[in-house]
């Protein structure tokens, strides 16, 4: 295993989350506002010290640490809380019209990858030791860039779900 997949107890770490699929969820603001108050939480009970994020329609990344436990545990209880939850509002939003879609391609990965009758995270994610000051200034350049380079808007800091957006509804820690 490299050193940059292991996880260190007091280490900084960039993350990332995609959606099987890369289905596009997080154009809802319903979906968007459990992933937020998802990360409010492991932020208030879960001793999650976040430093810069952006959520993207079908993928997350931010940076982060632990300051008690595991950032592993952390993580795990954050995708698998998350995942349950945005499969229950989609399966009974009355209103979504991508409801069937949806629901196929989480049976289809649960399915193909044998762990779960559903899935809604890729398993592939990695979290990235950050071990340099310039690793971590790159890091948060592709995030904050991250929604400037998929051409949703202009400049960084007008992506509302990015912490480069003074108005973010996620607080962050200093860097």
């Amino acid at each position: 295993m490299s050193e940059s997949y292991k996880i260190h107890e007091d280490g900084l770490y960039f993350v990332s989350f995609s959606v099987v699929g890369w289905l596009d969820i997080f154009t809802r603001r319903i979906y968007q506002e459990i992933l937020i108050e998802s990360f409010e939480y492991c932020q208030t009970h879960k001793n999650l010290k976040l430093y810069c994020y952006c959520i993207m329609p079908n993928h997350v990344h931010f940076i982060a640490q632990s300051e008690a436990g595991s950032l592993t545990t952390v993580l795990r209880s954050l995708k698998s809380f998350t995942a349950k939850e945005l499969m229950k509002a989609i399966g009974e939003n009355i209103q979504e019209s991508r409801k069937e879609l949806f629901l196929h391609q989480f049976s289809y990965y649960g399915k193909k990858n044998k762990n779960a009758e559903m899935q809604f995270w890729k398993h592939d994610n990695h979290p990235f030791y950050l071990y340099s000051n310039e690793m971590i200034d790159q890091k948060i350049d592709y995030i904050h860039q991250n929604p400037v380079e998929a051409g949703f808007v202009n400049e960084a800091h007008e992506w509302r779900l990015s912490s480069a957006n003074l108005l973010s509804p996620i607080k962050i820690e200093l860097l």
